[in-house]
């Protein structure tokens, strides 16, 4: 327990001890802190308040469009609609008015674009951190029928995601490293990958809308930090099965298969927020791709939910593997 801990998320059996021994369940309190979920929800009576804090503390240019959208994300997937936003801006010594009044710019045209009104927080200097970091909170609110915690998927149920692998850590990549890329690749690639944070974009927001009040969808979850399969694994963890995973369908775009390869990146392992994971039972299947098609939103089948002691693991042509999870991600080999 003393021994020091790598950067990243906190291995989960550290973290669930923590969880088990420091934070509350019950009364009021309908979901609370559990690896793998979203969110908490808290019964307010007519209605469930949807609560969600997550900061971004990567180096970033544009660090208040990520840190509204990551929070809003992680309402929707919850079924709930996201709302209001306060937000902690710590900014490194020798910053700016205008360098501070660009993150709050950044905010508050996020907010707009997903009708939230961003409504308070704290602001400050501190030599603390060495580039702004913002944590973001943002509360929603859900009808108790509408509530799809990662918790509820069943055994059986398939596993849809939308969109691609990468999209946040390729938009980051580009952005981040956009000179040196531009000595490697076409001009016109490192120009669409930068704008990976708005098409395909980083918000779930709108296919988490459709897809909530449709038959047969169980579980929603929204895979970041780790990628796509951290979120798997999370998704599975927090509903006691075991998952099959079909890693050949999982799509992932050429632009973000050659940025990858340049930085030797697992698109499987790095942050992942822009797509959906799905919990929905095999008859309703079609008619969730189906809606999200109809919205020009893609998804794939890419695995089976089974039962926990069959264990969690990726089927390839060549054989059956465990599953991968990465408690750091894998944009830490470029950016430490």
């Amino acid at each position: 327990m003393n021994s020091t801990l790598p950067k990243g998320k906190i291995d989960p059996q550290i973290l669930a001890s923590f969880i088990k021994n420091y934070t509350q369940r019950g009364g009021r309190i309908l979901v609370g802190a559990h690896i793998g979920e979203d969110a908490t929800v808290i019964d307010m009576g007519s209605t469930l308040i949807v609560a969600k804090t997550d900061p971004i503390t990567h180096a970033t240019a544009h660090v208040g469009h990520y840190v509204v959208n990551i929070n809003a994300n992680d309402i929707a997937v919850m079924g709930g609609r996201p709302l209001w936003f306060l937000a902690t801006v710590l900014m490194p010594e020798g910053s700016r008015a205008g360098d501070i009044e660009t993150v709050f710019s950044q905010i508050s045209q996020a907010c707009k674009a997903l009708g939230v009104s961003y409504c308070g927080g704290h602001t400050e200097i501190t030599g603390s951190v060495n580039n702004p970091v913002v944590a973001g909170q943002m509360l929603g609110e859900v009808r108790s029928g509408d509530l799809k915690p990662s918790s509820g998927a069943l055994p059986g149920d398939e596993l849809l995601m939308t969109k691609c692998a990468a999209i946040e850590a390729t938009a980051i990549m580009a952005l981040e490293k956009e000179e040196e890329l531009k000595t490697y690749f076409p001009e016109a690639l490192v120009k669409k990958t930068k704008n990976y944070l708005h098409d395909p974009g980083i918000s779930v927001v709108k296919e988490a809308m459709i897809v909530t009040p449709l038959s047969g969808v169980h579980a929603l979850h929204d895979p970041t930090e780790g990628g796509i399969a951290t979120g798997i694994f999370e998704l599975a963890i927090a509903s006691n099965l075991g998952v099959e995973v079909y890693v050949d369908r999982i799509p992932v775009t050429e632009e973000t298969l050659k940025l990858c390869r340049h930085f030797g990146v697992n698109p499987l392992g790095t942050f992942a927020s822009g797509s959906l994971l799905i919990a929905v039972s095999p008859e309703a299947t079609q008619n969730v791709i189906d809606a999200l098609s109809s919205e020009r939103i893609p998804a794939a089948r890419i695995g089976t939910f089974v039962d926990k002691e069959k264990g969690m693991a990726i089927k390839k042509e060549e054989g059956s593997f465990p599953l991968p999870v990465y408690h750091q991600d894998e944009l830490s080999k470029i950016f430490g």
